[in-house]
């Protein structure tokens, strides 16, 4: 296609984006405890800055609702305008792990643990939108809402409860529809027809509040930069920039599993993200990462190059700067809806039961890590659950299996045993019962050719048990010689081990 072909389509696709991108921009921000301007300051910062980079070329960056839990907590923590310190700190991280060429680890890591994330980040953002939607202050902890929820009902403002579900139910349909009518998105419908029913009503409902971009906007001065030494700062920012780097390109791998054009080069996008945060946390807003809502828009609505992505910001901006006011005329419970509409559809309900049908121990690692998030915090939950990914595979890896077979012998036969597999700490007891179940003052020849690996831990315990046994037959590949209980056993079992291959 022609380079003007190409503008025309990225042009109408960043009008799309766009238009996607401004509830959710305000939403995130007024979710997290910032002013909903930093949330359009971090979808400009996406378009017209991260736009630029080359890492993938339709995948969209902005304030997304995957960070909104850690945001919040962190923004409780020590402040908004420490905010800006954390969020350049984690850009300056992923700008380091992408020029080391570490993105490409992140495909490594479970994709469980990643939908557990996910789900656990669905189940706190609705446990908090519940109460923006009836216009009701909720309390701090997640586990604290949750048990609110019970006694909810009394306190809810039904105006804004009734505007918050038109908005759900308006953002559900929206996709329904001919596909001529989605050309404008169904959040943004929805939002845009809740703000006008309660401005004809003149509806008693809470708003959003504008102080305008330029008053919003607040960079970390000394103070902030001295929170950095703080006891939980290191941690924050780490999982800020491991969670948004994690979001971001497993975001990128399914966009790219949407168009036939170039492939994301995975730690390109992180240096782009990475630089994006760093602008962000200059400025003092929000935290960003790729938006899977936006990238997918973007390419549905035709976008060919990454023009699109920055237009996008472009037309942002331009919202911001000259009509700010318009966020004012804004139902909270109407961005409640779009949120706790997000947030639904981050819950893998599909994906848990087709696990538990074909692979129960990856479903049960995504709901242990969702269940970790929801009563710790996120950067806890997430490391449960990397932990338990981890156990489970070492697990399944490390399978032993003992052969036992009597040998044709005047004086009573030899038992041969022949160990196989993967010998770890993880499967000696199995181990140790096989041998020690073994009819005692018989000549026993143990065969360890067949294992694959044989750690430490098993190594000192079987010279152990050879040691207590009463008779012997020289264990080792290929020795067949016999030797009595104070023979010469860790050098045979370790020569046997070392004629083993280790795994490739």
């Amino acid at each position: 296609m022609s380079g003007a072909g190409n503008l025309r389509d990225d042009f109408g696709a960043s009008v799309v984006v766009a238009l996607v991108a401004l509830p959710l921009c305000v939403g995130v921000a007024v979710a997290s405890g910032v002013p909903a301007e930093l949330g359009l300051v971090t979808g400009v910062v996406g378009g017209l800055v991260t736009g630029w980079f080359r890492g993938s070329s339709l995948q969209v960056s902005g304030p997304a609702a995957g960070l909104t839990v850690l945001v919040y907590e962190a923004v409780q923590a020590y402040g908004v305008r420490a905010l800006g310190v954390l969020v350049c700190a984690a850009g300056l991280l992923q700008v380091g792990m992408g020029v080391l060429r570490l993105g490409r680890w992140f495909r490594a890591i479970s994709v469980a643990v990643v939908q557990g994330m996910l789900a656990g980040i669905g189940l706190v953002l609705i446990s908090g939108q519940l109460y923006a939607l009836g216009d009701v202050s909720a309390p701090g902890a997640t586990l604290d809402k949750l048990a609110g929820l019970a006694r909810l009902g009394g306190q809810l403002e039904w105006a804004a409860v009734a505007l918050g579900v038109g908005t759900i139910a308006v953002t559900a349909a929206w996709r329904r529809l001919p596909p001529t009518a989605r050309a404008v998105p169904g959040a943004l419908v929805g939002v845009a027809a809740a703000t006008t029913v309660s401005a004809l009503f003149a509806l008693p409902v809470a708003k959003v509040e504008v102080t305008g971009v330029l008053a919003a906007v607040s960079p970390p001065g000394p103070a902030e930069l001295a929170e950095l030494w703080s006891p939980g700062v290191p941690a924050t920012v780490l999982a800020l920039a491991l969670i948004a780097s994690a979001e971001t390109l497993f975001s990128a791998a399914a966009v790219d599993r949407l168009h036939d054009g170039p492939r994301t080069d995975y730690d390109r996008e992180l240096v782009a993200q990475g630089a994006g945060n760093t602008l962000c946390g200059l400025l003092g807003a929000l935290p960003m990462t790729a938006v899977i809502v936006r990238s997918a828009a973007n390419v549905e609505a035709g976008a060919r190059t990454r023009a699109s992505r920055v237009l996008h910001g472009l037309w942002l901006l331009l919202f911001a700067v000259l009509v700010p006011q318009a966020l004012g005329v804004v139902p909270l419970a109407a961005l409640a809806g779009v949120l706790l509409h997000a947030g639904w559809k981050l819950l893998p309900a599909r994906a848990v039961v087709a696990l538990w049908r074909s692979h129960r121990g990856e479903a049960v690692v995504l709901v242990v890590t969702a269940s970790a998030i929801v009563t710790t915090n996120l950067f806890d939950g997430v490391l449960v659950g990397l932990g338990l990914a981890v156990a489970k595979s070492a697990w399944e890896t490390s399978h032993v299996h003992i052969e036992t077979a009597v040998e044709p012998d005047p004086d009573g036969g030899v038992l041969r045993v022949r160990v196989l597999g993967n010998a770890t700490f993880l499967r000696l007891p199995k181990l140790l019962d096989a041998l020690e179940a073994l009819p005692p003052g018989r000549p026993v020849h143990l065969d360890l050719s067949g294992l694959r690996h044989l750690d430490h831990a098993c190594l000192t315990a079987l010279d152990a048990w050879e040691r207590r046994h009463g008779a012997l037959e020289r264990a080792g590949a290929g020795s067949a010689g016999a030797v009595g209980p104070t023979g010469p056993v860790e050098g045979d079992l370790m020569a046997g081990r070392e004629a083993s291959p280790e795994p490739g």
